[in-house]
């Protein structure tokens, strides 16, 4: 006979579902790990990530052109030197635009009655001994002075780079065949070679001057150059390529060149003064261009006899031979500077 369901009973039986339910509550501590876990992973995986911009930046070159070119953009005197050697370029391009702001602007209109005169109204330069405005002459004597500078730069960094880039790159025969070449040409001193070579030539025009300064001046960038490309070639990005598998060729045009493009501008501005300079001694020696040309050079050596008593054929034409020359070395220093992160 059954016993009657008491009160206790049917409590107990409406609590046991609630009882069998309690497992499944406690599972849920398992999904809560579950999702710690994943947050924990994902937090993990996010310095990795933040990190890969700065693993990219650091293989970066140090002198890369656009970490010099912000740099340089800071540097106020980088602007000034800039500015004048662009407007020295556009003076040796077209002179025409500057000398007629005074006078008639023809350097070749002279006129024997006013030879040697000083400054006076409309010819703040004066005239020179043949009567020729002063002023046209030295901004028409920019073309031949800095054509002669740009001529020799170029074709002696363009060996240079040639040159440079095989002995830096290729092995230790080539390499030292390259530095005892160099080597000759460096034991001819830079100016008394080319007052040699200059003397054996009848006609001296700007090539001609141009290419004999070329002969004597690419050994010295040779060795910047080549110097240049063995410290590029170590960089990891280098190495990096190189492991992939790249050719030398391709390393050199895609790795090396472009590297080394900005101490090359440092040295082909200070060269540049340099053979300014050069030609402005060789010319003043008289081994050096002739007439018809119109140069600094030409204009200092015409002015040598009668300095003492008409001091300004002398003081127009240095004084700007002495800006053109200082601001190109300014500008390569500064272009220097910001590539030496001592200076940063």
């Amino acid at each position: 006979m059954t016993e009657p369901e008491t009160d206790a009973t049917r409590t107990a039986r409406a609590q046991a579902p609630a009882t069998a339910g309690t497992p499944t509550s406690g599972a849920t501590p398992t999904s809560g790990a579950t999702a710690t876990s994943a947050a924990t992973a994902t937090s993990a995986a996010a310095p990795t990530s933040a990190a890969a911009p700065t693993s990219a930046a650091a293989s970066a070159p140090a002198g890369a052109p656009g970490t010099v070119g912000r740099e340089l953009r800071r540097r106020p005197l980088f602007l000034v030197t800039g500015g004048c050697v662009l407007l020295l370029l556009v003076l040796a391009v077209a002179p025409g635009l500057f000398a007629g702001w005074f006078g008639h602007g023809d350097p070749r209109v002279c006129d024997l009655g006013d030879s040697a005169r000083g400054p006076a109204p409309g010819h703040p330069f004066g005239f020179d001994t043949q009567g020729c405005d002063l002023y046209a002459n030295v901004v028409h004597g920019a073309g031949a002075s800095l054509g002669v500078g740009l001529l020799a730069t170029g074709s002696g960094l363009l060996v240079a780079l040639v040159l440079g880039t095989l002995a830096g790159m290729a092995g230790r025969v080539v390499d030292s065949v390259i530095a005892r070449v160099t080597d000759i040409f460096l034991g001819f001193p830079f100016l008394l070679g080319a007052v040699v070579v200059l003397n054996t030539v009848t006609s001296r025009d700007v090539f001609t001057v141009a290419a004999v300064l070329a002969l004597f001046g690419w050994p010295a960038m040779t060795r910047v150059v080549r110097a240049s490309v063995r410290s590029a070639r170590e960089a990891d990005y280098v190495v990096m390529a190189r492991s992939l598998g790249g050719s030398e060729w391709h390393i050199v045009r895609r790795h090396v060149l472009p590297n080394i493009l900005t101490p090359v501008l440092v040295l082909a501005s200070i060269t540049v003064g340099g053979v300014v300079v050069a030609e402005a001694a060789l010319t003043f020696l008289g081994v050096g261009l002739q007439s018809p040309s119109i140069s600094w050079g030409l204009q200092l050596a015409s002015a040598q006899n009668t300095f003492q008593t008409h001091p300004h054929l002398l003081i127009f034409p240095g004084l700007f031979l002495s800006f053109t020359v200082f601001s190109l070395i300014a500008f390569g220093d500064t272009v220097r500077d910001a590539l030496d992160p001592r200076t940063r």
